[in-house]
């Protein structure tokens, strides 16, 4: 921890200057520094704190933690000097390691993040939610979750870049192809693509290309007149084409379209009309084409798999997703996320991950990429009967998976300080786009919070919260919190 204790009064002058109460640890947890800000909060004098262990300074801390498991804890709920406050945990990685940890106070009230939530939903545009399946008939297709760009998760300088690149393309109207490995997050991007742009309030549609029967999919897409087939439902029906109107087609997996489908769809592209199988009526479509595929389309144009003016057509705004074993400076971020959420899921208490899971599951090459983590966070916490989860909970088969897939080195290299991130939003991202929901998610968190350290006593939580008992009624009626 020398390193950081080096820059002395450079870093002193710069913590100094914000606001935010900031505290630093080392890698045992003792305090290296600390800014005016938090010392004021204290009523402490900066020489009665450097050195100490930081539980002997600030109360109900998990920096300590935090640095045992290398897991940010981000929008968190702490109570300091009987106030109730919003903190992040930020662990500091240097080759491959834990040596530190950031503590900052976002909020030192909770009436303060009351205002800004009232003013975000006073202000913020209505957020499409997701919608139901209607004329739908496949599961495939149905939209479960609204999902924005801050949703796809990271921090690295691929992610911040492969962020802004998708922004810029969600205020666009040309098609955006999207490649990368399979359980990458290819439709997340799409979703947050489709709901920040112009069509937000339109139908989003997605179908996988190579989920369906080459003898199907152009009913799929293009919908079918009564009579057209044996077995046509009567009065025909529309494809996926027709139902993206006003909105969003995101074609999965592009790159297992049969040649002669292709043909059809370029077709749809140049003449925005679309023409139902049995039918002679063209109808008008006004859409948006978000593609994705996990295999090289250049090698199949070359091969004649691929119709290589639909590639062009295709090929506008390119957005590539890296695997994961090529940023894994985000795994730590992903752990945290879905850690959480499954345990919300599954009805179990808030579970923590041991430092020598988290070095282990950053030596892993993730194959499977973001879909094989969540996978494994799910067995984790199906597993485990404690609140921390040490290498003695894996099964062997994911012990034997580790050991195989395993790189010779979990060392991460971040293209930027972890500390860079202290001050995005809670849980999910920065508030800004979709700022509406994510902030109802953290009063939600914070309500459900209150309520647990309260022991389910509404007023004593409404106490704790700074609002009054009747607000807290409506705010718990209003998110269906039970």
């Amino acid at each position: 921890m020398h390193e950081l204790a080096a820059s002395g009064d450079v870093l002193r002058l710069i913590l100094d200057s914000m606001y935010e109460g900031i505290v630093l640890v080392d890698a045992k947890g003792h305090i290296v520094e600390i800014n005016q800000a938090y010392l004021k909060l204290l009523n402490m004098e900066r020489d009665r704190v450097i050195g100490r262990h930081v539980t002997e300074v600030i109360e109900n801390t998990r920096l300590h933690r935090v640095v045992e498991t290398g897991i940010p804890e981000r929008g968190q709920l702490q109570r300091i000097r009987q106030h109730d406050m919003v903190v992040h945990r930020i662990p500091i990685w240097q080759g491959g390691k834990v040596v530190g940890a950031i503590g900052v106070l976002i909020f030192e009230s909770i009436r303060d993040l009351y205002e800004i939530i009232e003013r975000l939903q006073e202000h913020a545009p209505q957020v499409p939610s997701a919608r139901p399946e209607t004329e739908q008939g496949s599961e495939a297709h149905q939209v479960r979750w609204a999902y924005r760009i801050d949703d796809f998760l990271g921090q690295s300088r691929a992610v911040l870049d492969l962020r802004r690149m998708a922004r810029k393309a969600a205020q666009t109207p040309v098609t955006v192809l999207i490649t990368g490995e399979s359980g990458t997050g290819k439709e997340v991007l799409a979703q947050g693509i489709h709901f920040e742009s112009n069509r937000a309030n339109g139908p989003f549609i997605s179908v996988n290309c190579a989920a369906i029967p080459d003898s199907l999919l152009e009913a799929e897409l293009f919908g079918y007149d009564e009579g057209a087939f044996t077995g046509a439902k009567r009065g025909g029906k529309p494809g996926q084409i027709e139902l993206a109107h006003m909105g969003t087609l995101f074609l999965d997996e592009i790159g297992d379209m049969p040649l002669s489908m292709q043909a059809k769809l370029l077709r749809v592209l140049e003449d925005r009309q679309v023409q139902r199988v049995g039918g002679t009526v063209k109808r008008e479509v006004n859409l948006r084409l978000i593609s994705a595929t996990n295999r090289d389309l250049e090698r199949m144009v070359e091969e004649g798999r691929f119709r290589e003016d639909l590639y062009y057509r295709l090929n506008i705004i390119r957005l590539h997703i890296p695997p994961l074993r090529e940023r894994k400076e985000d795994i730590p971020l992903l752990l945290a996320h879905y850690l959480d959420m499954t345990c919300e899921r599954l009805g179990k208490p808030r579970m923590h991950l041991s430092s020598e899971v988290v070095e282990r599951l950053l030596a892993y090459d993730w194959p499977g990429n973001v879909r094989e983590l969540v996978h494994m966070v799910e067995v984790l916490v199906s597993l485990c009967d404690s609140a921390y989860v040490r290498l003695d909970d894996f099964p062997p088969h994911l012990h034997k998976l580790l050991q195989e897939r395993s790189s010779r080195s979990p060392a991460i290299t971040p293209s930027r300080s972890p500390a860079c991130d202290a001050v995005p939003g809670p849980a999910v991202g920065s508030p800004g786009a979709g700022a509406r929901e994510r902030m109802m998610q953290v009063e939600r968190e914070l309500i459900e919070a209150a309520l647990r350290e309260s022991g389910g006593n509404k007023s004593l939580a409404a106490k704790r919260l700074g609002v009054h008992r009747s607000t807290l009624y409506d705010k718990i009626k209003k998110l269906g919190i039970l």
